[in-house]
């Protein structure tokens, strides 16, 4: 017969393997991957392949020799450049918002037939008398309520909010057009 003293186990150090990876343990190394690839730190050959070493990985040494080349940022200066660049793009919205309110208006003519040429020609429905301008610089035509600026291949482009118009784009009222160096905000009456 055998004591209840002998069934117990011995207290001692219990054999410890490798630390198993977490699923937040994965996703940080997989995020200082994407950041290494974003960076150019890693070509797309290596990023990709690193991800799948990385969503194989079973101990947490593998995910540290996946990122080890990869400069470790620390969390306040994460922070820091994370502030900074939403500081900036704030102002850069405020900026927009601001410059398109003070810009003058172009009021959108009643739709018609006929596009509203716009141009330092003076056959041109809107001219505008400014250098950066085309003699026959873009046209605005209505077609079943919807309003649609072409560029006629201007020298100096036609915007839609910021963007350069290669051919036509819809416009609404509220949108900021530019052609050349002058913008304004389109609005209807």
């Amino acid at each position: 017969m055998t004591s209840s003293h002998e069934l117990q186990p011995r207290p001692g150090p219990v054999p410890r393997g490798p630390a198993r990876v977490s699923d937040a343990d994965r996703d940080r190394a997989i995020s200082r991957l994407r950041e290494g690839a974003a960076e150019g730190r890693l070509s797309q050959d290596t990023f990709l392949r690193r991800m799948e070493l990385a969503l194989a990985a079973r101990a947490r040494d593998e995910l540290r020799a996946l990122t080890a080349d990869l400069p470790d940022e620390s969390r306040w200066s994460r922070a820091v450049f994370g502030s900074v660049a939403a500081v900036s793009s704030f102002t850069v919205r405020l900026r927009r918002a601001w410059q398109t309110e003070r810009l003058p208006r172009l009021l959108l003519p009643e739709p018609g037939p006929r596009p509203l040429r716009i141009g330092r020609e003076p056959t041109n429905g809107l001219r505008l008398g400014d250098e950066t301008v085309s003699r026959f610089h873009a046209e605005l035509v209505s077609h079943g309520g919807i309003w649609i600026l072409r560029d006629l291949g201007s020298a100096n482009g036609t915007c839609v909010n910021g963007r350069r118009v290669t051919d036509t784009a819809v416009v609404h009222p509220g949108d900021q057009v530019s052609f050349g160096r002058l913008s304004f905000r389109l609005a209807s009456r």
